[in-house]
């Protein structure tokens, strides 16, 4: 099987967000591969491995990608590639993202393209449908569980604390969701080895794309953190003079009544 990981380099969950200059601040942060798109390339190792193929992981990005890739790689897939917009874009969005997907993937003949349910930096979800629609593919989001049987396809999604089941053929495009699978660490010979798989840089010229080609359709207005919420207040005296008082706080001060 011919198949494609969509993934992208991520702030690490644990990382502490700071603004400078209206924008975030990247120096010195740790990043990692997007933790849904962590599901997403172990699912890819395992069909791999199980239906035979090839698993290809593509990230659009700026060459700081490259450790990402390198960890997939190690991970256990067999090629990387970096589209590097670094140089050529000042802004990007969603959908510049998924046209520079879409154009890559156009003639690669992918039987089975995988990209993370949401990114957890932006958590719009929208890169894996917005691809699928210009591949003109079926796509099926949330994956829970996925079987393949020749051409044909059976899925379990999440669908707000349910599940539903979907039967559907390849070629194919799915986003993962958390409990599709563990995806295992790297291991130091598959580190190793990561060092010696190919692992392709590509820029918008070698797409045959133009900057307009791509132009972001959304803008950003403004960047800010979540205002630090006040201390709690306990309210004293007896049950009827804590509730006069809890009204008249939540009229006067909250004005939620």
């Amino acid at each position: 099987m011919n198949i494609f990981v969509l993934m992208k380099r991520t702030f690490d969950t644990e990382e502490r967000i700071s603004i400078a200059g209206g924008k975030i601040n990247e120096d010195g942060a740790e990043f990692i591969i997007n933790p849904y798109d962590e599901y997403a390339i172990e699912e890819a190792i395992q069909i791999r491995d199980s239906k035979g193929g090839e698993v290809t992981v593509v990230t659009v990005g700026n060459e700081e990608a490259e450790k990402q890739l390198r960890t997939a790689l190690a991970m256990g897939a067999d090629k990387g590639v970096l589209i590097n917009i670094e140089d050529e874009l000042e802004d990007s969005d969603q959908y510049t993202t998924a046209k520079i997907l879409a154009e890559y993937l156009k003639d690669k003949e992918a039987d089975l393209i995988i990209g993370g349910n949401v990114a957890i930096d932006g958590g719009s979800g929208q890169v894996g449908p917005r691809v699928a629609e210009l591949l003109q593919i079926p796509y099926v989001t949330t994956i829970t569980k996925l079987e393949i049987d020749g051409s044909e396809v059976t899925i379990v999604r999440d669908v707000e604390g349910d599940s539903e089941v979907i039967q559907t053929s390849l070629p194919l495009l799915v986003t993962a969701q958390q409990g599709l699978n563990e995806p295992r660490y790297p291991s130091l010979p598959g580190i190793m080895k990561a060092k010696k798989k190919p692992l392709d840089e590509l820029e918008l010229d070698d797409l045959d794309l133009e900057e307009d080609d791509v132009e972001a359709k959304t803008k950003t207005i403004e960047i800010f953190l979540p205002a630090e919420k006040e201390a709690g207040r306990v309210l004293e005296g007896d049950l009827s003079a804590q509730v006069k008082e809890l009204v008249d706080l939540l009229h006067n001060e909250a004005k939620v009544v």
